[in-house]
C-alpha cells in the first residue's frame, strides 16, 4: 500500500485547510479544543456551513446530495476538521439514517427525508437500546402493534443521545413474537411530537446531560413510516450498526487528541525536565502513536472496501474496538500528564474561574469520565470481539 498522498489529494487537503481557515468560526473551534459542551445552535451552525459548501454528506452518493469523495478524501477531511477544532457532525441523520434510507427506504421516504436531513429541518436521534437490551438488541421489548393504517407503540428506549434536541427518532420495535427474536423486529420512523411520547434526561458521571430515556404510551405511527419490510428490521439494524461503529472509532478525534497531548507533554515538567523526555511517559505515548497509525491504515482499507461493496464489513467491529480504546488511552495519558491539575472538577458555576490546569485542559477530567462510555455504546467491545470471532475466525 502506498501511504503517500497523490498530488490531487495533497491539493484537496490544501483546499480543506483553506476552507476551515476561512469558514470555521473561532468561537466554535475554541469550544471544541477546550472540551466545552456545544449548544444545539453551535452544532446547527456548523451543519449549515458545511451544507452550504456541499461538504456535509460525505458518505452519501452524489445523486442524493453526497460529496462523491474517495475514501482517502473522506479521511483527509475528517482529520483536518478535527485538527482545526471543527464541531463533530451529529451522526444520527447523516451517517446512520441517511445510508439506511438510501439502501432500504422507499422512493417517497428518500424524497421526503433526505433533503430535510441535509438542510437541518429534521434532527434525528436513535431509538435502539432499552433497559435490559443494550448490546443484546435482539431482546428488545418495545412493541408496535398494527392497527389499520398505524402502528401503536408501547415501551421504553434509553441512552438516547441528544434526544433533547431532536424532533424525530428512528426506532427498532418488536412487531412479532414468533420465531427467533431477530425475526420479529421492524424499523420505524417516529415524529417526537406525536402524543404519548415522553423524554426524560439522564445525568452522566461527569455531570453532563447528553442522553435520555424515552417512553412510548399508545403512540400511533403511520404504516408508511416503516422502512423496509415488517419483521425484517434486523437486517437494517446490522447495516446501520456497521456505519455507527465506524464513526465511533473517531480516527480524526484521536489524531487531534494526540497532537494536543504531545503539546501538553512538552509544556509539563517533572523534576525540572519536560514530561515528553521522561522515558516511561514517552514509551506510553509512542505505543499509542503506533496504534493510531495502524488504525489510520485500517480505516482507509475499510473505507475503500465499503466504497467497493456498498457497506462496511465486519472489520468495522475491529475498528470500533481499537478506536475507542485508543481514545480512552489518550484521555488517560492527558490526565497523567496534568498530575494534580487534573483533579479539579469544577461545577458549571465555577467553570472558567478555576484556572489550575493549562489553558485548553481545564475539562480533561470531565472528558476522561465521559469517554468511559466509548467502549460500551454502539455494542460493547466484548460484543465486537464475539462478532469478529464468529464472522472472521468462524469460531
Amino acid at each position: 500500500m502506498d501511504l503517500n498522498f497523490t498530488p490531487e489529494e495533497a491539493t484537496f487537503r490544501d483546499e480543506v485547510r483553506a476552507f476551515l481557515k476561512a469558514e470555521l468560526p473561532g468561537e466554535l473551534s475554541d469550544k471544541v479544543l477546550s472540551g466545552h459542551t456545544l449548544s444545539k445552535e453551535d452544532m446547527e451552525r456548523w451543519h449549515a456551513i458545511l451544507n452550504g459548501r456541499g461538504w456535509l454528506a460525505s458518505t452519501w452518493p452524489t445523486e442524493f446530495g453526497g460529496t462523491g469523495w474517495s475514501p482517502v478524501e473522506k479521511h483527509i477531511f475528517e482529520e483536518e476538521c478535527c485538527l482545526a477544532g471543527a464541531p463533530r457532525i451529529v451522526p444520527f441523520g447523516l451517517h446512520m439514517l441517511g445510508p439506511v434510507l438510501i439502501r432500504f427506504g422507499s422512493k417517497a421516504q428518500k424524497a421526503h427525508y433526505l433533503p430535510r436531513i441535509l438542510d437541518g429541518s429534521d434532527w434525528w436521534c436513535q431509538g435502539y437500546s432499552e433497559p435490559g437490551a443494550g448490546s443484546d438488541l435482539a431482546s428488545l421489548r418495545t412493541s408496535a402493534v398494527r392497527d389499520g393504517d398505524h402502528y401503536v407503540i408501547n415501551g421504553q428506549k434509553t441512552w438516547t443521545t441528544l434526544g433533547q434536541h431532536a424532533n424525530r427518532i428512528f426506532c427498532l420495535v418488536r412487531t412479532s413474537k414468533e420465531g427467533k427474536p431477530q425475526e420479529g423486529i421492524s424499523f420505524l420512523l417516529v415524529d417526537l411530537d406525536t402524543p404519548g411520547i415522553e423524554m426524560r434526561p439522564i445525568r452522566l458521571l461527569e455531570g453532563g446531560y447528553e442522553v435520555n430515556e424515552v417512553f412510548f404510551t399508545d403512540v400511533r405511527v403511520p404504516v408508511e413510516n416503516l422502512v423496509g419490510e415488517e419483521n425484517l428490521g434486523w437486517t437494517i439494524a446490522k447495516f446501520l450498526l456497521t456505519h455507527e461503529r465506524t464513526n465511533i472509532a473517531g480516527v480524526g478525534f484521536s489524531v487531534q487528541a494526540f497532537e494536543q497531548l504531545k503539546a501538553l507533554a512538552t509544556q509539563q515538567r517533572r523534576n525540572g525536565k519536560r514530561l515528553i523526555d521522561n522515558p516511561l511517559f514517552a514509551a506510553r505515548l509512542s505505543e499509542v502513536e503506533i496504534d493510531l497509525e495502524a488504525m489510520k491504515i485500517t480505516n482507509l482499507r475499510m473505507l475503500a472496501d465499503a466504497q467497493k461493496n456498498g457497506r462496511p464489513g465486519p472489520e468495522s467491529s475491529m475498528l470500533k474496538i481499537k478506536g475507542t480504546t485508543i481514545r480512552q488511552a489518550l484521555n488517560d495519558l492527558a490526565r497523567r500528564a496534568l498530575g494534580p491539575a487534573a483533579a479539579p472538577f469544577p461545577s458549571e458555576a465555577l467553570e472558567g474561574n478555576l484556572a489550575i490546569a493549562p489553558a485548553g485542559h481545564t475539562r480533561n477530567a470531565a472528558r476522561y469520565f465521559n469517554n468511559r462510555k466509548l467502549s460500551i455504546f454502539g455494542g460493547s467491545n466484548e460484543i465486537q470481539r464475539n462478532i469478529l470471532s464468529k464472522t472472521m475466525l468462524e469460531l
